[in-house]
């Protein structure tokens, strides 16, 4: 018998496959590293440390992944974890922050970012440096500019360049450029606020009738957290409350006039104040404080809130007895039972918004088909109650299919010797259905009615196609609609409120309509362990 040889690697020679995988790794994990730290010092130099935070935890949770043995089997699926932290995890988290600050139009930059923006704001001093100018222009369309000074000294400048001494009559060509036209001349003023001229410290202004040097506008002391207004004097002093550089007797003089406004409402109408520098801090509880005890908008929140929960009830209520109905008329053998069924999952097969949209034309109340049909049929959209009962009308189409379907299934799954056994009993076929189909049917489809619940309530796509919520409430401090449902209105509040976005309001709200939906579908669940329990006796 022939016996082999095994070869074996000495000892101490180490395995190079092991060796550059190794490496690779490492060096796959230094870049990951130092582009997460470029990223997160960046983004602290901008004041958003919040997503900073996020990012270094991600990095961390990667590095201790792919650098303990134990952790091994996890290393491929480190990425995906990296890509549910910041694409899932942390946009939850950031929701509930931003609902506990003012974050909105006015306070949509960090403190330091509203600094940085302040600082880089100029003005034409009355006594700086004026010129008279002319315009040149090449063949690129670059422009430059002949200045002038009252001392009669010249200078040329192109673009961010510095101003180039030159002497003589202003020519008609100089270094490439020719002397531009009354039209091009014209042209250049239109454009001037998007081209600067000058370089950075010594910016230019170009106006109809002179240019001048500009000048910072503002200057911010950092050990006494103020705003100087180096035009007018005026000194702001920050205040993290409100979120506001303010002229604190111009502000107490506004409160005073307006004790019942937030600050975002009159702050920056108040002359003097350097507009839009609201910047973003953490007011607490105030939007929930406004969402459940604001008198002026306790009414429409409280309509909307009601119609919120009705509107989900029935959706799900019509829409799974319909459903029921049609699978229970399926189930039995006729003529042309297939084309009905299929024809009668249409609705489902179609995309919601064009079904949607082919209703609202439906009731159009000059050319719509029920206006022709029905003499005299009122406006739909002209009232509350017709474009909710509408509403219903239409998400009933949308919705039975889901519930036939399942039902169908549902209904074929239970056996059938509990019915002949019922039969045996003396059952008819509504004590059949009551004691024996719905018990096992709500078993199998409890928790769709619940995830159909959830979905109703926060069904944006119907209320926005249909009618956007109208027609208006009448005096409601922010734009709503008699059929807003709360998403809705928390979309009008976030993006087309009257005082602008209120992304701060709106997580709250959103965060209001996550604990309402979570509350309701823990007490259906328990609803759903009662039914099995009734299934067991069955």
């Amino acid at each position: 018998m022939t016996t082999g040889t095994l070869t074996q690697r000495p000892v101490g020679t180490p395995a190079i496959p092991g060796v550059v995988t190794l490496i690779i790794r490492y060096i796959g994990l230094m870049i990951v590293d130092a582009f997460a730290l470029w990223l997160i010092f960046s983004l602290i130099n901008d004041g958003i440390w919040e997503l900073a935070v996020a990012i270094a935890a991600i990095t961390l949770l990667v590095n201790v992944i792919n650098l303990r043995p134990q952790l091994k089997p996890l290393r491929w699926m480190s990425p995906a974890f990296a890509l549910l932290a910041l694409g899932v995890i942390y946009p939850i988290v950031y929701t509930v922050y931003v609902a506990f600050t003012n974050y909105g139009d006015g306070h949509l930059l960090t403190k330091v970012q509203a600094v940085q923006l302040l600082e880089r704001r100029t003005y034409v001093p009355e006594t700086g440096v004026r010129y008279s100018w002319e315009a040149f222009l090449n063949e690129a369309g670059e422009y430059a500019l002949w200045l002038t000074d009252r001392d009669g000294n010249a200078f040329f400048v192109i673009g961010q360049g510095e101003l180039q001494p030159v002497s003589g009559e202003i020519p008609e060509t100089y270094q490439g450029f020719r002397r531009a036209t009354r039209a091009e001349r014209t042209r250049l003023l239109t454009v001037a606020a998007s081209q600067q001229f000058g370089p950075e410290d010594n910016r230019l202004s170009v106006t109809r009738d002179f240019v001048a040097v500009l000048a910072p506008r503002y200057r911010y002391d950092p050990s006494t957290d103020t705003i100087t207004d180096l035009q007018t004097g005026t000194v702001f002093v920050g205040n993290d409350t409100i979120g506001f550089f303010i002229d604190k007797a111009a502000y107490e003089a506004a409160l005073a006039a307006n004790p019942d406004a937030r600050p975002n409402d009159f702050i920056m109408r108040i002359e003097g104040f350097p507009a839009g520098v609201g910047y973003r801090t953490v007011i607490g509880f105030a939007n929930f404080d406004r969402f459940f005890n604001s008198p002026a908008l306790r009414g429409p929140l409280i309509s909307i809130f009601l119609w919120t929960v009705v509107f989900a009830f029935s959706s799900v209520a019509t829409t799974f007895a319909l459903g029921l109905l049609v699978a229970l008329l399926m189930q039995g053998k006729f003529v042309g039972r297939r084309f009905f069924r299929t024809m009668l999952i249409v609705p489902y097969a179609i995309p919601a918004l064009i079904s949607v949209v082919t209703w609202r034309g439906m009731f159009q109340p000059q050319f719509g088909v029920f206006s022709q049909i029905i003499p005299g049929l009122p406006n739909v959209f002209a009232d509350g109650t017709l474009t909710r009962i509408a509403i219903l009308i239409v998400n009933l189409w949308l919705g039975y299919p889901y519930f036939m379907l399942i039902c169908s299934g549902a209904l074929a799954a239970i056996p059938a010797d509990l019915y002949e056994a019922a039969q045996v009993d003396g059952a008819n076929q509504f004590q059949a259905f009551r004691f024996i189909t719905m018990p096992l049917l709500l078993v199998s489809i409890g928790p769709l009615l619940i995830s159909s619940f959830t979905f109703n309530f926060n069904n944006y796509t119907l209320i926005a196609a249909f009618n956007d919520g109208n027609p208006v409430i009448a005096d409601s401090p922010i734009p709503a609609g008699q059929t807003d449902i709360l998403i809705s209105y928390t979309y009008r509040v976030a993006f087309s409120g009257q005082g602008g976005a209120d992304f701060g309001f709106a997580s709250a709200i959103s965060i209001v309509i996550f604990v309402i939906v979570g509350t309701v579908t823990i007490m259906q669940m328990g609803l759903t362990r009662r039914w099995e329990e009734v299934s067991r006796n069955v």
